[in-house]
């Protein structure tokens, strides 16, 4: 808007340049399609005073007085071909009306103008918006924005826009010549061009009658869909990346409470989901209390995630499953119930229905490093995330004293007892860590999706293949484990879809156990022999 008000701006200030009579005549009194090559002979020059008159014909103040045009706003006129001020108001005026097919071409002609602006925020914005579609009425002026163009992000696009055009109504020659520079584009738009131009109809005849220009716009289309493989791809890693760090987060808490403490917790996805309400709550507190900070929430939701979802854990470990270690049916029975316990507590307390977390503004929008790859914020802050809780557990693991505590009841819980470990109180602080872990993974998993009392449910199986498959007790183990999975799940998603690429993936994971039940890593030493 700053850049449209300062071209408004300088229309008004230049009355000694007038705009073309007739064309202003025919964009009044014209037809339809007269009023379309109106706009675009008032555009082809590139003159602003031309955008006064077109925001004023778009928001209906553009009204005659018997032949002349007048742009009217209040109680005041101004002469829309010269920029003299009209005093007094003719009596009797009539108003020039746009419909929406006129305000569209007007949009794309204001548009156009914008891509002579000197912000380049401007004119990339410009050009994205005429890639969605102009008319061949402005080319003059795409080609005069890209002969000055100079930004390797905005010229291509311009090159695009202009073949567009060129394809539409060019000579034979400018179409091949069309052709040949969509043929160097990496954009979908490209490929969606060339494939009509090769389409049949009903009675077999193609679209493109002439033979040599269906001949370029096959070359050219192979080259276009070799350049959107790589992207496609390249997609297709990330999102594996972005998939494996989800999965390992939630993975993480139960490796250490069932792949350190043996403990099948059942109710793990339900810590998961106190997280993430934990995060829902913190928040609705920063925006009814501290709105100004409210892109900063989550500096609170992560400790408040991590201290609830732990404390609920520690709560679990002392007052149920302190009571059955060494007995994984019953562990697995009392882990369910408190499940749906908690499931129903969530219902209860807020609702049946799923609550919406809202992204920072600093994780919204995305990098879009190819025409058809764009990488979210928020799933890349999530893999970094990830990574961040990763390294931490392990300096927690191998550099401190409870660490230290840790593997040794993990590795002879009787010879730790011995030498002085506290042995129920590692147990517990190990319950709370994990649980901790898993209230990350949900504040994590409330940036990429409503939260709702079924959320852990949908990962509580994915943790337990995870932590089985990379081998029980190995920290590495679940890091390869969560990023194999992740990788195979997209993947097998692009070929087959998602509920074929779950099967494949499970039965997978069941044929691997039964040929290496210790997983991707085995443990060593005294552990793997009790």
């Amino acid at each position: 808007m700053r850049i449209l008000g300062f071209l408004l701006m300088l229309a008004l200030a230049g009355p000694g340049l007038a705009l073309d009579k007739a064309a202003v005549a025919r964009l009044a009194f014209g037809d339809a399609e007269e009023k379309t090559a109106a706009i675009a002979a008032l555009i082809s020059e590139g003159d602003p005073k031309a955008v006064a008159l077109l925001e004023a014909l778009s928001e209906g103040e553009v009204q005659t007085a018997g032949e002349r045009v007048l742009i009217v706003k209040g109680e005041e006129a101004t002469d829309a071909v010269t920029g003299d001020k009209v005093a007094p108001l003719p009596a009797e005026r009539e108003d020039v009306v746009a419909n929406n097919r006129l305000r569209r071409e007007i949009e794309h002609a204001l548009s156009a103008l914008k891509l002579l602006s000197p912000d380049r925020a401007a004119r990339l914005a410009a050009a994205n918006s005429l890639a969605g579609g102009a008319g061949e009425e402005i080319l003059p002026l795409v080609k005069k924005a890209m002969a000055q163009e100079t930004d390797p992000a905005i010229k291509p696009v311009l090159e695009l826009i202009a073949a567009t055009m060129e394809l539409r109504t060019g000579s034979k020659e400018s179409r091949i010549a069309a052709i040949r520079t969509l043929g160097g584009s990496n954009s979908p738009n490209a490929k969606t061009l060339l494939m009509a131009m090769l389409e049949k109809g009903k009675d077999g005849s193609f679209s493109e009658p002439d033979e040599e220009i269906r001949a370029a716009a096959q070359s050219s289309l192979r080259s276009v869909e070799g350049k959107l493989v790589w992207g496609e791809m390249g997609g297709l890693l990330f999102a594996g990346v972005s998939l494996g760090s989800i999965l390992l987060l939630a993975a993480l808490g139960l490796a250490i409470t069932y792949g350190l403490m043996g403990v099948i917790n059942m109710a793990h996805g339900e810590l998961i989901m106190i997280g993430a309400y934990t995060t829902y709550l913190v928040q609705n507190f920063f925006r009814a209390h501290a709105p100004q900070a409210f892109d900063w929430y989550l500096l609170c939701a992560v400790p408040a995630a991590f201290v609830i979802s732990a404390l609920v854990g520690m709560v679990l470990e002392r007052s149920v499953i302190r009571w059955l270690y060494g007995r994984p049916l019953e562990t697995l029975l009392a882990t369910w119930g408190i499940s749906l316990a908690l499931i129903q507590g969530v219902r209860t307390i807020f609702g049946a229905q799923n609550v919406q977390v809202e992204n920072p503004a600093w994780m919204s929008g995305g990098i879009q490093v190819l025409s058809n790859v764009v990488l979210p914020w928020n799933r890349i802050m999530i893999i970094l995330f990830a990574a961040a809780v990763l390294a931490a557990m392990w300096v927690l693991l191998t550099r401190t004293r409870l660490g230290l505590f840790v593997r040794g009841v993990t590795q002879n819980r009787e010879m730790a007892s011995c030498v002085g470990v506290p042995t129920a109180r590692v147990d517990t602080l190990a319950f709370g860590l994990g649980a901790g872990i898993a209230g990350l993974a949900g504040c994590a998993l409330s940036q990429i999706g409503n939260v709702g009392p079924d959320l852990g449910q949908g990962y509580i199986v994915d943790s337990f293949m995870v932590v089985v498959f990379g081998g029980v007790g190995q920290l590495a183990g679940t890091v390869y484990a969560a990023l194999t999975l992740g990788f195979a799940n997209k993947f097998l998603e692009a070929w087959s879809g998602a509920v074929i690429a779950k099967i494949a993936v499970l039965v997978f994971i069941i044929f691997f156990i039964q040929r290496r039940p210790q997983g991707l890593f085995a443990l060593k030493g005294r552990a793997a022999e009790t």
